[in-house]
C-alpha cells in the first residue's frame, strides 16, 4: 500500500524518553521525571466536581463546533481581566487541547509550500505539523543573548508567510517584552507575514506576567490551553484568539476534523476558571521548584543556561560534556534513574549539546532528581 510522503515526520523524541522510563518503572526501578512539560498535580478539584454534577444531569453529547458559548465568554473575561483586552467571545474558539489549535491555524493560514519561521530551540511538534501539512518550517537559530528568542533581525529578507512565537517558551522558559513582541509583530505586519503567538505556558510566570499578542494587535492568532497552568494536559482542551473574519473559516475546518472539543473538558475548564487558590499554590510550588534548580544545577556542572521567566522547564548547555545530548540523556536515565530530554527534540541542529529539564513535579521529586544529578555528573567520565 503506498504511503504519504506528508507522513514522514520525525519522532516527538521526549515520549519516546517517557517510554523508557516507563520501561525502567515497570522493572522496578525509582526514576525521576524531569523530561516530560506535563504538571503532576490532577485537574482542580472543583473542576471535576463541576463534572460530575454535570455527568449526571446531562449526556455531554456534542457540542457546537466552536465550542460551549458560556466557556468561550469566560475565555474573554480572561483576557480583560488579566491582559486588559476588551475581546468579544465570538472570536474565541474552544479547541482540542493546543495541537487542534495549531492543525486549525496552520491549515486556516498556510497553503501547501508555504514557509512558517520558528524560533529554535522550539516545541518540536511545530515542525512536525506543518511538514505533515506540505508547509514548510523556516528554522530561526536563537541566541543566549536573545535569551532564545527571535528578533526581527532573524527573518529578515526570508519572505516568510508566517511567524510563529511561544512566550513563555518550551524548551527555554523565557518571554518577549512587550517591546520585543511588538518589534516582531510590526515586522510581519510590515512584510504582510501572518503572526501566531503561542502562549499556552501564560500563568506560569515568575519575573513578571507575560505580554499576550492580543495586547498589541488584533491581527494575530493567539492559541492557549487549559494543559499547562490549568493542570488539564490529559484532558485535550484548548482555544484560539483568531480575528472576527476568520471565525467562520475556522469553524468550517472545525466542524469537519474535529466536530468539537471533548464536551465533558469544556465543562471542567469553565470551573476551572473558578479553582484560583488551587491553582496559585500549585504555582508556588513550580517557584519553588525554579529557585531549587537555579542554585542546585551548578553543583552538577551545569551552569550554562538562561533563568526561566516562565513554564516549568530549564534548557542547558552540556557542550562542555558532550556533543551526543541524547546518548547523554540516555545514561543518565540508566545510571542515575532521572529522565531528561535531549535538546535535538527542540533544535535539530545545535541540539545535539543542550538538554532540557523540567520541574513540573514535586518539590520532593525535584531535590531528589537534583541529588541523583549532582551525585552522576561527579562520577561520570563524561563529565
Amino acid at each position: 500500500m503506498r504511503i504519504s510522503r506528508r507522513g514522514a515526520v520525525d519522532p516527538f523524541i521526549v515520549m519516546d524518553v517517557m517510554e523508557a522510563a516507563r520501561a525502567a518503572e515497570a522493572a522496578g526501578r525509582s526514576i525521576i521525571h524531569m523530561e516530560v512539560g506535563q504538571p503532576a498535580t490532577a485537574a482542580p478539584k472543583g473542576a471535576r466536581a463541576h463534572l460530575a454534577q454535570a455527568m449526571e444531569a446531562s449526556a455531554l453529547g456534542y457540542s457546537v463546533a466552536l465550542g460551549l458559548p458560556e466557556l468561550r465568554a469566560r475565555i474573554a473575561q480572561h483576557y480583560k481581566d488579566k491582559h486588559g483586552v476588551t475581546l468579544s467571545p465570538e472570536r474565541v474558539i474552544v479547541t482540542s487541547g493546543s495541537s487542534g489549535a495549531f492543525l486549525l491555524a496552520f491549515t486556516a493560514l498556510f497553503d501547501a509550500g508555504a514557509r512558517v519561521g520558528l524560533g529554535e530551540p522550539g516545541y518540536p511538534s511545530y515542525r512536525q505539523i506543518l511538514k505533515a501539512l506540505d508547509v514548510a518550517p523556516v528554522g530561526l537559530p536563537t541566541s543566549a543573548e536573545n535569551r532564545f528568542q527571535p528578533v526581527p533581525q532573524d527573518f529578515d529578507g526570508l519572505a516568510l508567510d508566517g511567524l510563529l512565537v511561544a512566550s513563555p517558551a518550551n524548551p527555554s522558559g523565557t518571554m518577549l517584552s512587550r517591546k520585543a513582541m511588538a518589534a516582531l509583530i510590526n515586522a510581519c505586519a510590515a512584510a504582510g507575514t501572518s503572526f501566531i503567538s503561542d502562549e499556552i505556558y501564560q500563568g506560569i510566570e515568575y519575573e513578571g506576567q507575560a505580554v499576550s499578542a492580543l495586547e498589541l494587535t488584533d491581527a494575530c492568532y493567539v492559541i492557549n490551553s487549559f494543559s499547562k497552568y490549568f493542570s488539564m494536559t490529559g484532558w485535550r482542551v484548548g482555544w484560539m484568539i483568531v480575528p472576527q473574519d476568520h471565525v467562520r473559516r475556522i469553524e468550517r475546518l472545525a466542524q469537519n476534523m474535529f466536530i468539537c472539543a471533548p464536551h465533558a473538558s469544556q465543562v471542567a475548564a469553565l470551573a476551572a476558571f473558578n479553582c484560583t487558590d488551587e491553582l496559585e499554590a500549585n504555582l508556588r510550588v513550580y517557584s519553588a521548584n525554579r529557585a531549587k534548580m537555579i542554585a542546585e544545577l551548578p553543583k552538577a556542572g551545569l551552569h550554562n543556561f538562561a533563568p526561566p521567566d516562565g513554564a516549568f522547564y530549564i534548557y542547558v548547555d552540556v557542550s562542555h560534556i558532550t556533543s551526543d545530548s541524547r546518548a547523554l540523556a540516555a545514561d543518565i536515565l540508566e545510571v542515575a534513574g532521572v529522565a531528561v530530554t535531549p535538546g535535538v527534540d527542540f533544535d535539530p541542529h545545535r541540539g545535539h549539546r543542550t538538554l532540557r529539564l523540567s520541574y513540573a513535579r514535586s518539590s520532593a521529586e525535584i531535590e531528589e532528581g537534583l541529588r541523583r544529578l549532582i551525585a552522576y555528573f561527579a562520577n561520570s567520565p563524561l563529565s
